[in-house]
C-alpha cells in the first residue's frame, strides 16, 4: 500500500513508529424505555452515582502517582459535578416526568447541559463540555453494568481516537502506547496534557483516518505534527535515526545533573521548578531542580467539597519543604477565581471573573479562610527554606494588609511557643501592568518578585489567554510585555531583591536570553524543562 503523508498539531514531542489501534470511546447505543417504579429507577440511578464517585475518587489517586496534581484536579472536578444540584435535578426529573430509564434520562440531561456550555462566552465553562459527557458517560455504564476501565491493547501500538475523556487518558496502560494520534481536540486538552506528562508523543486534530487503516503501520512525529501512515522502509529508518537522535539527547541532558546554571560569561541563574501538588516533588527532584519557584495550592482547595482545615495544609506544606531538603520552595497562596473554581466558596457569577474577584482579591474578602492558610505555610517554615508568594497583585495597601495578618499570626504563634522561621521571605506576583508600573514602590514592601506572564501578557495585550479567537494578539514576547519584565527588573535590583519569572515564557527556548538580558535572576519552568533550560543557559 502507498505511504500516506499527512500533519495534525503538534501536541506532544517525539518519534514513534508501530501499528496504529483504533479505540472507540463512548457508548454506541443507550436503551430508552418507560418505566413503571419510579422510586426503584430513581434508586438505581442513586447507586450508580455512589459507585462513579467511588471510582473517580479511585482515579484521583491514580491520577496523583502517575501524572501530579493538575492532572488529578480534574477528577475532585468530576467528584462535584457528579452532585452537580442542577445536573441531578434535571436526571430526577427526566425519570419522574417523562417516566424513563435512568440510563436515557442521564444521556438526555447531559445533552441539554451540554448544549447549554456550548453556547456559553466563557471559556471555562465551555471546556466543562468534555467533563459533562466522562461524568454522564461513566453513569450510564454503571447504570448498564459494563465495564467502566479503559481498554486493553495486547502489543505495543499508537492509539488513534476521536478524543480522550479524562479518565479513559488516565486508565490507558501507557506501557503499551507508544503514541497517540486523535481526530479532534487541542494541544491543551486532557489527551495532549497528559501525553506530555508521561512522555508519549500525540498529535491531535488530524481528522478522522478511514478505518481501513487499523492495523496498519504508521510514523509519528509529536513535535512537527507530522505523520505517514504505511511508511516505507526508508521512512521508517528515517525515524529510527531520529529516535536514537532523541535518545542521545536525553543522555546529553542526564549528564548536565548537579552542574551549575550558569552562562559562558559566568552568570548564575537559579532554576527552579513548577509543581501542583506533593506528588510533583518526585519529578523536581529527579530533572535536578534547584529548587521550587511556584507551588500552586488550587488543588488542595478544589479537590474537595469542603474548606481544608489548617492542619490539613499544614502537614502538606511541611511535606513538600523537608523533601527539598533545603531548597528554597516558594509557595504561592490560594488562586482561585477566573478559571479556577470551588463550589463551597460561593464566590459570586461574575460578568468578567478575569477582572473580578480572584487571587489575593478574593482572599482578602475571606479573612477566615486566607489566615488559616497563611498559618500551616508560616508553621511549615520552621522544617526548610520556604517562601510566600502572592498573586494578582496591583496595589500597595493589598502587601500592608497581608503584613498586618501575617504580623498578627506570628504574635500567636510566639504566645504559643509554636516554632517558625523569623527570617521567612515574602514575595509577589507581577502579573498586573499596575504592579509592574509601581514595581519601584513595591519593591520596598518585599523580598522577591516573580513575574507570572501569562496573566501579565492577558492584561497588557487585553487578549483573552483562553480564547482561541484572540489567540495571535496573546504574544509573551510582545514589546509592551517585555519593557514591563525590564522596570520589573530594574526596580527589584535597586531594591536588593531578587525577580524570578514562573509564567509560560521561562521555558521558551528562544525567549531565554532575552530574559536574561532584561536581569531575570531566577527561572521557574516544569520539572521536564528544566535540563533542556539548563542546556541553554550553559550555551549561551
Amino acid at each position: 500500500m502507498k505511504e500516506l503523508n499527512y500533519k495534525g498539531t503538534a501536541a506532544s514531542p517525539g518519534i514513534a513508529v508501530g501499528k496504529l489501534s483504533f479505540f472507540k470511546s463512548g457508548i454506541s447505543q443507550i436503551p430508552s424505555y418507560m418505566i413503571y417504579h419510579v422510586e426503584s429507577e430513581i434508586m438505581r440511578y442513586e447507586n450508580a452515582k455512589k459507585i462513579a464517585d467511588n471510582e473517580l475518587e479511585a482515579l484521583y489517586r491514580r491520577a496523583l502517582e502517575v501524572s501530579g496534581g493538575e492532572n488529578a484536579e480534574i477528577f475532585s472536578i468530576h467528584r462535584i459535578m457528579l452532585d452537580d444540584p442542577d445536573l441531578c435535578d434535571e436526571i430526577e426529573k427526566n425519570i419522574r416526568e417523562r417516566r424513563i430509564n435512568a440510563e436515557s434520562a442521564v444521556s438526555r440531561a447531559a445533552d441539554t447541559f451540554i448544549r447549554m456550555l456550548e453556547n456559553t462566552n466563557d471559556a471555562y465553562l465551555k471546556a466543562r463540555t468534555t467533563d459533562v459527557r466522562d461524568i454522564s458517560e461513566r453513569l450510564i455504564k454503571i447504570l448498564l453494568g459494563k465495564n467502566t476501565d479503559a481498554a486493553v491493547f495486547s502489543e505495543e501500538s499508537i492509539l488513534y481516537t476521536d478524543d480522550l475523556t479524562p479518565s479513559e487518558a488516565i486508565q490507558l496502560d501507557k506501557s503499551k502506547i507508544l503514541g497517540i494520534v486523535t481526530a479532534y481536540g487541542s494541544s491543551n486538552s486532557h489527551t495532549a496534557i497528559l501525553a506530555r506528562t508521561n512522555g508519549i508523543p500525540c498529535i491531535v486534530g488530524c481528522g478522522t483516518i478511514p478505518e481501513i487503516f487499523n492495523g496498519q503501520y504508521i510514523a509519528i512525529d509529536g513535535g512537527t505534527g507530522v505523520y505517514e501512515i504505511n511508511p516505507s522502509e526508508a521512512t521508517i529508518e528515517r525515524y529510527k535515526k531520529l529516535m536514537d537522535e532523541e535518545h542521545s539527547r536525553r543522555e546529553r541532558l542526564n549528564a548536565l545533573k548537579g552542574l551549575p546554571t550558569r552562562t559562558s560569561e559566568g552568570k548564575t541563574i537559579q532554576l527552579y521548578a513548577n509543581i501542583g501538588n506533593p506528588g510533583d516533588v518526585d519529578a523536581v527532584i529527579e530533572n535536578d531542580a534547584e529548587g521550587i519557584g511556584l507551588f500552586r495550592t488550587e488543588f488542595i482547595f478544589m479537590e474537595r467539597t469542603e474548606l481544608p482545615s489548617e492542619d490539613e495544609q499544614f502537614r502538606i506544606y511541611q511535606e513538600v519543604v523537608k523533601r527539598m531538603d533545603g531548597k528554597k520552595t516558594v509557595i504561592r497562596t490560594l488562586d482561585i477565581g477566573a478559571d479556577k473554581h470551588a463550589e463551597y466558596l460561593k464566590l459570586p457569577i461574575e460578568e468578567n471573573p478575569a477582572l473580578g474577584l480572584r487571587g489575593i482579591r478574593m482572599c482578602l474578602s475571606k479573612t477566615d479562610m486566607f489566615t488559616g492558610q497563611l498559618r500551616a505555610l508560616i508553621r511549615a517554615s520552621a522544617y526548610g527554606k520556604l517562601a510566600i508568594m502572592f498573586p494578582m497583585i496591583a496595589s500597595v495597601w493589598e502587601i500592608r494588609e497581608i503584613k498586618k495578618l501575617i504580623k498578627e499570626i506570628c504574635r500567636q504563634l510566639d504566645g504559643d511557643k509554636i516554632k517558625y522561621d523569623h527570617s521567612l521571605e515574602i514575595g509577589i506576583m507581577i502579573e498586573t501592568p499596575a504592579a509592574a508600573l509601581i514595581s519601584d514602590i513595591l519593591s520596598s514592601e518585599v523580598d522577591f518578585f516573580s513575574i507570572g506572564t501569562n496573566d501579565l501578557t492577558q492584561y497588557t495585550l487585553a487578549a483573552d489567554r483562553q480564547n482561541p479567537a484572540v489567540s495571535r494578539y496573546y504574544r509573551q514576547d510582545h514589546e509592551a510585555v517585555l519593557s514591563l519584565i525590564k522596570t520589573t527588573c530594574d526596580n527589584a535590583h535597586k531594591a536588593g531583591i531578587w525577580v524570578g519569572v514562573c509564567g509560560e515564557i521561562a521555558s521558551d527556548m528562544s525567549m531565554v536570553r532575552k530574559l536574561i538580558s532584561l536581569g531575570v535572576d531566577e527561572l521557574s519552568v516544569s520539572p521536564p524543562m528544566v535540563l533542556p533550560i539548563r542546556e541553554k543557559i550553559r550555551n549561551l
